[in-house]
């Protein structure tokens, strides 16, 4: 059997435990399965550009523990690649980057957008194996993605150092917590730090509501209380405006009206900016109660990765390395309980997994008196 090449590249967002996917997937394709490994420097735009570093043991030594990703990384597309101010579609410079070093797979390890853009390449013909990684754990397909459970800590950790200061000052504390559209880490942050108030967008908030559980928490004598937000929260009124123009871009009824939506999207999101801060001065006005924000921002990005997610992540790079050695291509490595299993990219790519009204941290949160906001 011919020795197999394989190219990996690391997308999206920097998540920690990347470092650990590429040592368990490297590891395993040299030393198990006896293939050699390039990686491409910077996402897909370093696959366009060549730009390549062999990857053998000496690469993959002592990064098990290291945050970010020794490749680099990059948000860029394959179908929209910014080249001289304008955005191209280099999907077939890629496929010739691929052809060029007679490549037999290449394996992205990313999110979303990722597993969207992992999809195209296979479409072209390209032998594809991918990796669930994002802190915002919503990658359709797989229980969890690594890069979850550290940022989960940070967020928690966050909360709990922030109820000192909310105590002693009698203040509002808003802590906004990354996730984009899903609410999984704030929820989780959230209900581990104790917050008192939980907004995820999955559940559109009324603030007068807000507002009432915080004064209800004040005359039963708990002077102070924590906004756990995520980032893509939203109230009531701003759901009633986004969603049609959500439904509008996923029925994509005509090129024209689907550009048009996506148009009014990035207005709505742009408009979005700074709503935390919003939300905190209507607290403190509907409230009397003094309000400050706190936004975790990229912290919760950083760091060495917990051991949760190490173990994760060398987990599924081994399980790459091992759908590769048995010929299996355009697929995800998913997490489904214990096991790693192959996942066609038709049944990941463009889905968003949201947590689901019934699940258990909704209903622990609402029994240990937690306010939603609805």
């Amino acid at each position: 059997m011919a020795t197999k090449l394989v190219g990996v590249l690391t997308a999206g967002g920097d998540t920690p435990g990347l470092n650990a996917a590429l040592r368990g997937l490297g590891k395993a394709a040299l030393g198990e399965y006896g293939m050699h490994l390039i990686g491409f420097q910077d996402g897909f735009r370093g696959l366009m550009q060549n730009r390549m570093v062999r990857l053998d043991e000496h690469a993959l030594s002592g990064i098990l523990t290291i945050g970010g990703t020794i490749l680099g990384t990059s948000r860029d597309k394959p179908h929209k690649m910014p080249v001289g101010g304008k955005l191209v579609d280099m999907t077939d410079e890629i496929v010739a980057v691929y052809q060029s070093h007679h490549l037999d797979y290449l394996v992205c390890m990313g999110g979303g957008g990722t597993q969207k853009s992992a999809l195209r390449l296979k479409n072209k013909g390209l032998n594809v194996v991918t990796l669930p990684k994002t802190i915002d754990n919503d990658v359709s397909g797989t229980d969890t993605t690594f890069g979850f459970d550290t940022a989960l800590g940070i967020a928690t950790e966050a909360i709990d150092r922030l109820h000192s200061t909310a105590h002693s000052h009698h203040r509002i504390i808003v802590v906004e917590i990354m996730g984009h559209n899903a609410g999984w880490l704030a929820l989780g942050s959230g209900l581990a730090g104790g917050a008192d108030v939980i907004l995820v967008p999955e559940i559109p908030y009324d603030v007068e509501k807000i507002a009432e559980a915080i004064l209800a928490r004040s005359r039963g004598g708990k002077r102070f209380s924590i906004v756990a937000v995520s980032e893509g929260a939203l109230s009531v009124e701003d759901a009633a405006i986004k969603r049609p123009i959500v439904k509008r871009i996923e029925k994509g009824e005509g090129k024209s009206d689907r550009k048009k939506a996506e148009e009014e999207l990035a207005e709505f999101e742009l408009a979005h900016v700074g709503n935390t801060m919003r939300l905190s001065a209507k607290l403190e006005e509907l409230t009397a109660l003094e309000s400050r924000v706190t936004i975790l921002g990229y912290l919760q990005r950083g760091g060495a990765p917990s051991a949760a997610d190490r173990l994760l992540a060398t987990k599924l790079g081994t399980s790459a390395a091992k759908f590769i050695h048995e010929g299996k291509s355009g697929v995800m490595a998913a997490v489904r309980g214990e096991k790693v299993v192959p996942v066609a990219l038709e049944e990941v790519a463009g889905q968003r997994k949201l947590v689901p009204l019934d699940h258990v941290w909704f209903d622990s949160a609402r029994k240990v008196g937690t306010c939603f906001g609805d």
